[in-house]
């Protein structure tokens, strides 16, 4: 029988520090692959914090995200561990609460969430949709920096 090591994290993320957030991820990440473990699963909206509110409703929240994510694909924190990246994702138009799979400095896939927190202190659906298409395979347009850090 095979026995496969995964690391989860709950990481000590701020709702905008996108360098600090950033940082505390690699870390994570490289931590898990210390540890051996072959899938890495982080927080929710690890990279810009889950706590931005109307910030999601800002174009500038999702490119930040992009740019942390260029960062880690740039160096050499996923080569050989299957990282899943939480962080907001506009997806034509339209802003999902997004998992992002890395693996070997590549993107393999972004799986939107399928249902929302909308009750007690939660409010997610006042900044993002739920994926409603089932389970289907889109092609999305990747913004030039992971363009140019992944060539995908």
């Amino acid at each position: 029988m095979a026995i496969a090591t995964l690391a989860t994290c709950n990481l000590n993320q701020w709702a905008l520090d996108f360098d600090g957030n950033l940082k505390r991820t690699v870390q994570s990440i490289y931590e898990a692959k210390k540890a051996g473990a072959k899938f890495r699963l982080g927080p929710e909206l690890e990279l810009c914090g889950y706590g931005c509110e109307d910030h999601f409703l800002e174009y500038d929240t999702f490119t930040h995200c992009w740019e942390s994510l260029a960062q880690i694909l740039k160096g050499d924190a996923t080569d050989g561990i299957l990282c899943d990246i939480g962080m907001p994702v506009l997806h034509k138009n339209v802003r999902y609460n997004c998992r992002v799979y890395c693996l070997d400095r590549r993107i393999l896939l972004i799986r939107p969430k399928l249902f929302l927190a909308d009750d007690g202190n939660y409010c997610e659906g006042r900044y993002f949709n739920e994926w409603q298409r089932g389970p289907v395979v889109e092609d999305h347009s990747l913004p030039q920096e992971i363009v140019e850090a992944t060539g995908q």
